[in-house]
């Protein structure tokens, strides 16, 4: 198989091909290239030995560790691929099709024995979406949802369903992960005033409602994501627009929820920008406040040693990535413009990778060490694209987990050590020392708070909860005394302070100075709506766009002020 840390597979206009990970970065000689522009489906075995692609003409399933092909399949039309856990079974969908005189299409799922080659069953699966089959780790277990119902077949034997689970319009559901007895959690969107709920069983009871594990229902659910952790004994059910089933320290929307590889604590990042981030364990007690910071995704290494907090999407790929045995900040690289993170399952290396069609320029991907430096970056020709970009998988256990590292590792590319994000200064305060002008402060990590005393020790378990009771009540007494009637003595906060210090800029065309006193006076609004948000009140929806427009607003002022 390839040296170092496994292949990273490549797709887009260029064609399928393989690339050697870390230390080499060459291209695989194993798994020739398949230039075609039609590839559309691709995926990897569980344990990364088998790989199958579809290239319009047929399915090839390859075996990557004796370079080899195993199987083709006259299937072009496959849009999507999936290996059963213990590469059994591979299951291939093309869209479904009635016939021209509206009569019902031809099966369209394809259940293939990898063994024989010969296709062990045809379903037909109309939506695309959940459309494979789940399995159990072991294989004992297969399940698809039918109308309806969820049906479960045993042994891969799929010419009898051994059972059925009947609820009426369930629209999603999840096996539990691990080698206990499996776990089925299923969900029933809402309906006519009736609410949405998720419902736990152990398989294969099923009969009634009293045989559920657990039920939790709930209103106002637009879409739920079930998430199970490695050991498949806890699972955290969040929706957009409701939240985690315990009080968050941040109002706002909830974007990323992750569980830690050890199965016994997750991340949540959460909360209106700056948004926060904290670890929580099993009795969801928070474990660890990150603060905030410009985020909206997390990532645990596959060991769970170490956790990248960043922001991709309409931030500007600042990533933090912090050793969480000891909750220190290892590095802060930034990658602009990413449209794709993964880990490598070595846990040593990253990918982030610019693809179309999200982004359709300036493709390509960069290869880091999590001490920050990118030890291999490839861009693809500018009239070229690249659609995808993954590692190969392997099961967990083959890379050993190795000590943390602070020191960043030497990189192919110099190291631009790119500077924080400069908040906008007005000119007149340029030349001078910088003060704390930014218009929101970020909160520090928990063990970065300034501590009573200054000293720099960590601070004890019984010190964090009274500093927790305490920060409670002062944000209880800030709320209060926003609601209050608002007296003339208002204390002038420092940013304020700085503002009526500085004479009045001119800029001596008198409608460029109104201009910038009107967009001061709604950076000002702005201002004060976020520390409302931040005392926890509840924002209307044109307060929230109001505080979207912030940046632009600022790069406005920006250009008048500079006259350009």
């Amino acid at each position: 198989s390839a040296p170092g840390a496994g292949a990273l597979t490549l797709r887009g206009s260029e064609g399928l091909y393989m690339v050697n990970g870390p230390p080499s970065f060459t291209e695989s000689v194993a798994f020739q290239r398949d230039s075609g522009k039609n590839c559309k489906a691709v995926a990897f075995s569980k344990d990364g030995s088998l790989f199958a692609w579809c290239n319009g003409e047929k399915v090839n399933v390859f075996n990557v560790t004796r370079a080899e092909l195993l199987h083709s399949f006259d299937l072009p039309k496959t849009v999507c691929l999936e290996f059963s856990p213990k590469n059994n079974v591979l299951a291939t969908w093309q869209a479904y099709a009635t016939a021209k005189d509206g009569t019902a299409g031809v099966p369209n799922l394809q259940l293939h024995d990898l063994r024989t080659g010969k296709c062990l069953k045809s379903f037909v699966q109309k939506k695309m979406q959940n459309w494979c089959p789940c399995w159990a780790e072991d294989e004992s277990i297969c399940a698809r949802n039918v109308n309806n119902e969820v049906h479960f077949f045993e042994n891969n034997n799929f010419n009898t369903i051994a059972n059925k689970l009947h609820l009426q319009k369930v629209s999603d559901f999840v096996l539990s992960p691990g080698a206990q007895l499996t776990k089925v959690a299923v969900y029933v969107p809402g309906s006519k005033g009736a609410p949405s709920f998720v419902r736990l069983y152990q398989y294969p009871n099923f009969g009634g409602p009293q045989s559920a594990l657990a039920n939790k229902s709930f209103f106002k659910a637009d879409k739920v994501t079930m998430l199970w952790n490695k050991k498949g004994i806890a699972a955290v059910v969040s929706q957009q627009l409701h939240v985690l089933p315990f009080p968050l320290a941040k109002n706002g929307p909830i974007y990323d929820v992750a569980w830690s590889p050890n199965s016994v604590e997750f991340c949540a990042v959460y909360g209106f920008m700056p948004a926060k981030a904290t670890v929580f364990n099993l009795k969801c007690d928070p474990v660890f406040d990150f603060g905030t910071g410009p985020r909206n995704a997390a990532y645990y290494s596959p060991h769970g040693h170490i956790l990248v907090l960043a922001g991709f999407g309409n931030l500007r790929g600042q990533m933090e990535v912090w050793d969480v045995k000891n909750y220190k900040l290892i590095s802060k690289p930034v990658a602009s413009d990413s449209t794709y993170f993964a880990w490598c399952p070595d846990g040593e290396h990253i990918v982030t990778a610019t693809c179309a069609p999200r982004l359709r320029v300036g493709n390509g991907y960069k290869i880091w060490h999590y001490t920050g430096s990118v030890l291999h970056a490839h861009e693809v020709p500018a009239d070229q694209e690249m659609w995808q970009v993954f590692w190969q998988p392997f099961l967990d256990g083959v890379f050993p987990e190795r000590a943390v590292r602070y020191q960043a590792v030497p990189g192919e590319l110099p190291r631009a050590a790119p500077g924080p994000a400069q908040a906008y200064r007005p000119p007149a305060l340029r030349n001078r020392p910088a003060t704390s002008s930014k218009l929101h402060e970020d909160e520090p990590p928990q063990n970065m708070k300034p501590q009573l005393g200054g000293s720099d020790k960590p601070v004890s378990k019984t010190a964090l909860k009274n500093q927790r009771k305490h920060e409670a009540k002062k944000a209880a007494k800030q709320e209060a005394k926003a609601d209050a009637p608002q007296g003339p003595a208002q204390v002038r906060t420092p940013q304020n302070a700085l503002q009526n210090t500085v004479p009045a800029m001119t800029t001596g065309d008198p409608e460029v100075d109104k201009k910038i006193k009107n967009l001061k006076k709604k950076l000002k609004a702005i201002e004060q709506l976020k520390e409302q948000a931040a005392a926890g009140k509840q924002l209307e929806k044109n307060q929230v766009e109001k505080i979207q427009k912030e940046a632009a607003l600022l790069k406005e002022l920006e250009d008048l002020e500079l006259g350009v």
